[in-house]
């Protein structure tokens, strides 16, 4: 059994930085678990991809990636889109790979990178740097020591004790100097990195940090650089965290969505429990189908109310209420929160 050890400081910051993580984690679990329908899932895992492809310099935009997600033609590069498919082929497979496993982590890259190079799978026969735009950052190791490079690395991520927020941090910048792949690397990096997180809690299989990391693209780059210059990736553990707490705090409930403002009138109508009459009076609305169409069926897709009665959606003693996303949407918009 190898006893490598990745070198990395742990500091007063970083432990501040995992307790703010793991009590955002709290306060959004159960929010997060009423609102993870289907919709949601789909626009964070397209805002996900889209980040993580944009920093290696994909250009599609989140509606042309809605657009190959559907199923449709898209006028693009055929790499680009190719790029994007084969990102989705392998986000589908997340929940299936173990962390720890080099045959998931081969299979993982294969499926990212199936048509674009011919190393698909397999870990590199030549040498490769780590870029920022023109400039290279980074020369890593020798081709014919990443075998056991990264079998000491997934040895010591299978055994280690250490907080997931700091290993999976760890893993993605010794993976990254490492560079195990012809081409890749980055990518594969913040996808194993999400998958160390979603093992620890799957509220991170839906937390698009890619798309934060893209935001701040230029500091990711200097934090690799900067642990590589230290021999220590304190640096790196730091962003990735910072980067972790911003989507948490700002992408990840989605609690604000865009309404129309037949859904707005709606929600600051809803008091309490109020039956479909009860609603549509309030509203002074007389045409039922366009109260419908316009205001509840809107309303109930996004998750902003709910049905008293599930499933029974028919019932005459059928209510509606706000949901917790609903609640906070009308705090944040109308500053006006809701009674019961």
């Amino acid at each position: 059994m190898s006893g490598y050890q990745p070198p990395y400081t742990i500091t007063t910051e970083i432990l501040n930085q995992v307790a703010q993580i793991s009590e955002a984690v709290g306060r959004l679990t159960t929010l997060t678990d009423r609102a993870r329908t289907l919709r949601l899932r789909r626009i964070n895992r397209i805002r996900t991809i889209r980040g993580s492809l944009a920093i290696e310099g994909n250009t599609l935009s989140e509606d042309q990636i809605t657009a190959i997600f559907d199923g449709k033609r898209v006028i693009a590069p055929p790499r680009e889109v190719q790029e994007v498919k084969n990102a989705l082929t392998a986000y589908d497979r997340f929940h299936a790979w173990k962390p720890g496993s080099e045959t998931d982590l081969l299979q993982a890259h294969e499926m990212l990178m199936a048509g674009l190079i011919n190393e698909a799978g397999a870990y590199r026969s030549g040498g490769v740097g780590v870029m920022a735009g023109e400039q290279v950052i980074h020369m890593a190791p020798p081709a014919e020591r990443v075998p056991k490079l990264m079998a000491d690395l997934l040895t010591w991520l299978n055994a280690t004790n250490v907080h997931p927020l700091i290993t999976s941090s760890v893993f993605h910048y010794e993976f990254e100097f490492i560079h195990p792949f012809a081409d890749g690397n980055g990518r594969m990096g913040r996808l194993w990195q999400s998958l160390i997180l979603a093992e620890w809690h799957p509220l991170f299989a839906d937390i698009p940090v890619e798309s934060s990391v893209f935001e701040h693209q230029a500091e990711y780059y200097r934090a690799i650089e900067e642990s590589t210059e230290r021999s220590d990736s304190e640096r790196f553990i730091s962003f990735m965290l910072r980067m972790i707490l911003e989507t948490l705090t700002t992408s990840t409930p989605q609690v604000s969505p865009h309404v129309t403002p037949q859904v707005a009138e709606l929600l600051v109508a809803l008091k309490g429990e109020m039956g479909r009459a009860t609603l549509q009076s309030g509203l002074a609305l007389s045409d039922r189908k366009s109260f419908r169409e316009r205001y509840l069926k809107p309303a109930l897709a996004d998750d902003l109310i709910e049905m008293t009665i599930p499933n029974k959606p028919n019932s005459r003693l059928q209510k509606y209420r706000l949901t917790e996303k609903g609640q906070a949407w009308l705090r944040e918009n109308a500053g006006n929160s809701p009674k019961d």
